[in-house]
């Protein structure tokens, strides 16, 4: 399976309109910006977990359910974000995760204990599983054939700069405060910026989720919700100042079609099902390919090498640096290259990068520079693959009528694999060792090549409306 061959008209005569409207722009950035929060929420705890756990005198364990309390919190939002979408539409239900954000981020800052902070990350979760369904589906339903892969790519390169921004945050905070950090009777703004740092790392996302709540006001629903709604005066509108001339009467009875369908069943239907596998695939194989195991316990990996903690969080800036680079590269490279090329050849060069880790934590001499060298291999390769991929290919591979709902199962698939690979990770090396850890990741990026090679179609410059033809083809497995 490579290719979508149709033969029926194209609901989209985007020939008429072959420029991008400023509205298209506007509407991929503004929803990007879910993006950079999902990035600045998974990376800005990195820098706190010393502080607080002092701060609260914790143990181990809660110290461990403060680091993954955000991922259970992502799972209920991902879980719930498709139907809530479905039913209301894309924009109110963003907008609820723009407010999540800010309201966690404040909390975040001034809990008086554990158990308020706790509650403000799981809150905040919620708000980052809601946005990595809707940022990405919500950019798909407005973007043309031609360019929808560079466009929903821009989701994934704002969860990179995310993660750069809560990087750079951090240090620029834990700098200013110098010394004076603990103890001592001071004001609130004191208190956070200064002597408990850690609460202004938190309040520092109240910025960008503030900005992306007032910015989503600007923005129009999505068109194809709006036709599948029956508000299709307003829906044509919006689609024919993207994309030029709309055949209306075809994408009429396109969505009377979907109006007669029996909703989240039509997912285990023949057909269906392969796409819902595919989208559950590219969630459950990309998380155990390790990459956010190496966002969380990056400095943990890099001291194993043999190197001290200060030089390790050098080293993590500088893979983060170049996960934003190859980012770039897959951004520009995505419609002209195609989705299959990039997700296989990538993933081949992360198999081999996480053989080469694996050789080099079993040995018993200290590793070093050629771990730092191998690593960045890993993590461009990555980039450059399935970081980029999956969120385009998740949101164009199912029907407008439970594109939510779909996204929302496959979403949860990632959130949980994401939350067990983190939670198993220390545990799992502690017992089988750091290069062992880097095999078995190397053994589900095999299987995962497989499957994609197998399953996966390939969907470069087809509309979401030929896309769903070439399911309802299918047999099933």
């Amino acid at each position: 399976m490579t290719n979508i061959n149709t033969t029926k008209p194209t609901i989209l005569d985007t020939t008429a309109n072959t420029k991008t409207t400023s509205l298209l722009w506007k509407v991929s950035l503004v929803a990007s910006l879910g993006g950079v929060l999902f990035g600045f929420d998974t990376a800005v705890i990195s820098g706190t977990f010393g502080m607080v756990e002092t701060q609260f005198g914790l143990s181990k364990l809660q110290v461990g359910w403060f680091g993954s309390s955000a991922l259970i919190g992502a799972i209920v939002g991902a879980l719930g974000a498709g139907k809530l979408s479905d039913q209301f539409g894309r924009k109110p239900i963003l907008l609820l995760s723009a407010l999540l954000f800010f309201i966690s981020a404040l909390f975040s800052a001034v809990p008086p204990d554990y158990f308020w902070l706790i509650s403000a990350r799981l809150l905040g979760g919620v708000g980052v599983g809601m946005a990595s369904v809707l940022s990405p589906l919500y950019i798909s339903e407005f973007a043309p054939a031609r360019i929808r892969g560079r466009l929903v790519a821009m989701y994934q390169f704002s969860i990179v700069v995310g993660i750069l921004l809560a990087y750079f945050s951090n240090w620029l905070l834990l700098s200013n405060a110098g010394g004076e950090m603990g103890g001592g009777t001071y004001g609130l703004f004191h208190k956070v910026f200064v002597a408990e740092i850690w609460r202004g790392m938190f309040a520092a996302e109240m910025i960008p989720s503030g900005l992306f709540f007032l910015l989503l006001l600007a923005v129009p629903e999505s068109p194809r919700w709006l036709i599948n709604q029956g508000k299709e005066d307003r829906g044509w509108a919006i689609l024919e100042r993207i994309n030029g001339k709309v055949d209306r009467v075809l994408l009429t009875s396109k969505a009377n079609e979907e109006a007669q369908k029996l909703g989240i069943k039509t997912l285990f239907q023949p057909g269906w099902r392969k796409a819902l596998a595919v989208g559950v695939g590219l969630s459950v194989f990309g998380q155990f390919t390790g990459v956010n195991i190496v966002i969380y316990y990056g400095p943990t990996i890099l001291e194993s090498a043999g190197y001290a903690l200060s030089n390790a969080v050098q080293f993590q800036v500088l893979i983060g640096l170049i996960n934003l680079l190859f980012t770039i590269i897959a951004l520009f490279k995505i419609d002209s290259w195609g989705r299959r090329p990039l997700l296989i050849g990538g993933m081949i060069s992360v198999f081999i990068s996480l053989c080469g880790l694996g050789v080099l934590f079993t040995g018993s001499e200290s590793s070093g520079i050629w771990a730092v060298v191998i690593l960045c291999i890993y993590i461009a390769s990555l980039a450059l693959s399935i970081n980029a991929v999956i969120w385009v290919l998740i949101g164009e591979i199912y029907p407008t009528h439970i594109r939510g709902q779909a996204m929302s199962i496959a979403t949860f698939a990632n959130w949980t694999t994401n939350f067990a690979a983190a939670f198993l990770f220390p545990w799992y090396v502690n017992i089988v060792g750091m290069g062992m850890g880097f095999f078995t990741f190397a053994g589900f990026s095999l299987l995962g090549i497989l499957f994609f090679f197998r399953y996966v179609p390939e969907t470069k410059g087809k509309s979401l409306e030929e896309i769903e033809e070439y399911w309802q083809m299918q047999d099933g497995y």
